[in-house]
């Protein structure tokens, strides 16, 4: 995995003129496989557990100087979802959970960037999107950073890194089983190495 430096990366990015629309124009970036990982928290019977989902596709367009203009698309792997117990995977997929039968996929699609007051990657950034679990669709915001790799120039942007961190309630999709031993919140943590695609 690509060793990072946050204030090295994010002296490069914050002095781009992301507002400028002259300049917008979105260009495709891929996953790196080995370096992107999709982690989950839940809590079970009040201790917290952890888990992780892989990647079964993604659309990633990125408009560096200007990320509002950005968009994402990501489609989850439900059914090789792990957890750290497991005994705890098979409830996880089970009609009453995830459903992964039926409902083999994650999907979240974004529908709106939104950086801090003056338009500055520093100050971080949130993604609005659609996030469509079990076949139900709720909006969803989450916290995001974006870093270019560590030691290179300011002005190269060809490999990117990308975290993305929130929570959901589990019940606004309907996955409302085992109430009495899972809690509602779970705590979602992304992190993709992207590479622009020439």
């Amino acid at each position: 995995m690509t060793t990072l430096s946050r204030r090295g990366v994010l002296a490069g990015l914050a002095a781009l003129p992301f507002g400028n629309p002259a300049r917008a124009a979105r260009k495709p970036y891929a996953l790196s496989p080995d370096s992107t990982h999709v982690s989950f928290m839940f809590d079970l019977s009040g201790i917290a557990q952890t888990g992780s989902m892989p990647i079964r596709s993604a659309d990633v367009q990125i408009d560096t100087h200007n990320l509002q203009n950005s968009e994402v698309d990501v489609v989850l792997d439900v059914a090789k979802a792990k957890t750290r117990l497991p005994f705890a995977r098979t409830p996880m997929l089970s009609p009453g959970v995830l459903n992964a039968e039926q409902h083999p996929t994650i999907r979240f699609s974004s529908t709106s960037v939104q950086l801090g007051p003056t338009g500055r990657i520093s100050e971080g950034a949130r993604i609005t999107g659609n996030l469509t679990v079990r076949g139900v669709t709720r909006p969803i915001t989450l916290n995001a950073s974006l870093y270019r790799q560590a030691g290179t120039d300011e002005d190269n942007l060809d490999r990117l890194s990308i975290r993305l961190t929130g929570g959901l309630n589990r019940h606004d999709f309907g996955a409302s089983g085992y109430p009495d031993l899972v809690q509602e919140t779970v705590g979602l943590d992304i992190h993709a190495e992207i590479m622009r695609v020439t």
